[in-house]
């Protein structure tokens, strides 16, 4: 099969997703300018460098209740900081039910009974129970093509990582699955883990 993007899709539903995957979940946590916590999940996020260590998250769409972007984005352009909560396999129904469309006046995670902790270095919280959790701050949003795409590009200041989840100086990720997004209304786990070199030549 070969189609356009700009043509009818010839599928009953679009396999965009399905095709790049699985893709990270980036759990983040918010503050705002006046004190509303938020937490959401997003799957366009990912690692994009290593000196500083820097990473994207893509919002797409916006809310009623919200002048730019959805409630994640507006406490971010607001406070310039957020954190990244990586989530396991056992957050599964918890990571799903804090999609949903909540108002900007509710504290997902307190909705949820998730524990929070502030973070260190920037002024959010993050959820106490993450295997690990990336404290970020706004370098920069990058308006993407399509309405309502913006790119959000960010420096990792500090990382949090649990103690169960590190064996022998490694950050073992057998220990709590992450969860990947697939597509449609499908997620995976990692449940295997293999290592190849890198050749010299």
């Amino acid at each position: 099969m070969f189609y356009r993007t700009a043509d009818p899709l010839p599928l009953p539903r679009d396999p965009f997703t399905a095709i790049v995957s699985p893709r990270p979940i980036a759990w983040i946590t918010t503050r705002g300018a006046d004190g509303r916590m938020n937490l959401a999940p997003y799957s366009f996020f990912n690692a994009v460098a290593y000196t500083p260590p820097q990473v994207v998250v893509s919002s797409v769409g916006d809310k009623p209740d919200r002048m730019q972007g959805k409630d994640t984005l507006s406490h971010i352009l607001e406070t310039g900081s957020f954190c990244i909560n990586i989530a396991g396999y056992e957050d599964r129904e918890a990571l799903n039910q804090s999609s949903a469309n909540y108002g900007a006046d509710v504290d997902e995670a307190a909705l949820l009974g998730l524990a929070t902790a502030e973070c260190q270095v920037i002024d959010c919280p993050r959820l106490a129970q993450a295997p690990a959790a990336l404290e970020c701050r706004l370098t920069q949003i990058v308006p993407l093509d399509g309405a309502a795409n913006r790119l959000v590009i960010a420096r990792v200041e500090a990382v949090h990582l649990r103690d169960d989840c590190l064996q022998d100086g490694r950050f073992d990720v057998t220990r709590y699955r992450p969860l990947t997004r697939l597509g449609y209304s499908d997620f995976g786990a990692v449940d295997q883990v293999f290592r190849m070199k890198r050749p010299q030549v």
